[in-house]
């Protein structure tokens, strides 16, 4: 028998993954809804051969669904997540809003699957930050075998971790830019056609940005607090798909044939790492796809044991929609989907 699931902010980005990726997967679904803000109610979306209407927030009733995939901003969630999980259903949420509540578990299935266990306290799991999911996921089998001490990590986020609008003003701006000239920015702080940013997020006292904080603590929590992490992210012209610059101090050796071996053998990982002009994977081959992509594996002589990597994945889907379904599918696996709307 299948679960009646709802996607909370169906009509956005993600929303819209989460409805694909549940599909694509067969997540065993009985019923399922397509919810969103008063302004959407009757939007079209899709759900493999079906569209879907979406329902309004504020009239639907949650203690008819089992499981709920949220994907709205921190403030949206802190509002409804609680009064969601309330009414019975498991709420896994892409938000920023409750990843570092000590009851709430921050889950990337290869990395922490057995944080689930907690998932009732407030039934409500959390999604990492893009960034950090493709990162932990290639940290773990390495800090598994050889334990990690530092990791210096520079980003090259794409503009779909902005939203729509992102998308939106980088096509603008593209198109623009050769005949009246680049639109002025709104979504970004500056021109990001045929440009990169060294900001994202908001800047803290340290001089650090709130999306470089969320990495190394997400990362601590997922994955170790002893990992010492220092991050620059950096917004680049890209539509979908981040990637990662990652040098990595380890406390025992490990040289680069072994560290792809293991890699090879990790879950959720495809090794693409060939000395060769097009021996590696970019964002744009990326995209679309579910695995997290390694490639320029390669030992640092500047460390007594180091190794440098570059990792890829499709934001919307590893680095949020489908880590989201994901921990549905474990939560599926493991008999902790409690089917309220039957009971």
């Amino acid at each position: 028998m299948g679960y009646r699931v709802a996607v909370v902010g169906a009509t956005g980005n993600v929303g819209r993954e989460m409805l694909n990726i549940l599909e694509e997967v067969n997540f065993p679904v009985d019923k399922i809804h397509a919810i969103a803000s008063r302004k959407s109610i009757g939007v079209d979306v899709s759900f493999g051969d079906k569209n879907l209407k979406c329902e309004d927030i504020e009239q639907f009733d949650f203690s008819t669904v089992d499981i709920v995939l949220m994907s709205v901003s921190g403030t949206f969630s802190r509002e409804w997540a609680p009064r969601i999980g309330a009414q019975g259903p498991i709420v896994i949420d892409n938000s920023s809003a409750w990843r570092m509540d000590p009851d709430v578990p921050l889950i990337v299935p290869e990395v922490n699957p057995d944080a689930v266990s907690y998932a009732n306290r407030k039934n409500i799991i959390a999604n990492p930050n893009c960034s950090t999911a493709q990162l932990v996921v290639a940290l773990k089998p390495l800090h598994d075998r050889a334990t990690i001490k530092r990791v210096v990590v520079a980003t090259y986020q794409s503009v779909s971790g902005a939203g729509k609008e992102g998308m939106d003003e980088l096509f603008d701006q593209t198109k623009n830019v050769f005949v009246l000239g680049a639109t002025p920015p709104k979504t970004f702080p500056k021109q990001i056609a045929f440009n990169v940013i060294p900001f994202i997020g908001e800047f803290r006292d340290d001089g650090y940005t709130d999306e470089e904080a969320k990495m190394w603590n997400e990362t601590h929590k997922i994955l170790d607090p002893a990992i010492k992490l220092t991050v620059t992210c950096v917004r680049v012209p890209v539509m979908v798909g981040h990637s990662e610059a990652i040098n990595i101090e380890f406390e025992s050796p490990l040289d680069e044939d072994e560290a792809r071996d293991i890699l090879r053998d990790s879950p959720g990982i495809v090794v693409i790492d060939k000395h060769e002009p097009t021996g590696y994977m970019t964002p744009k081959e990326a995209q679309g796809e579910f695995p997290v992509f390694v490639s320029r594996i390669r030992n640092d002589p500047t460390l007594e044991n180091g190794l440098s990597l570059w990792v890829v994945a499709d934001n919307l889907r590893k680095g949020a929609a489908l880590n989201a379904v994901q921990i549905a599918e474990l939560l599926h696996e493991r008999g902790l989907i409690r089917q309220t709307a039957l009971a």
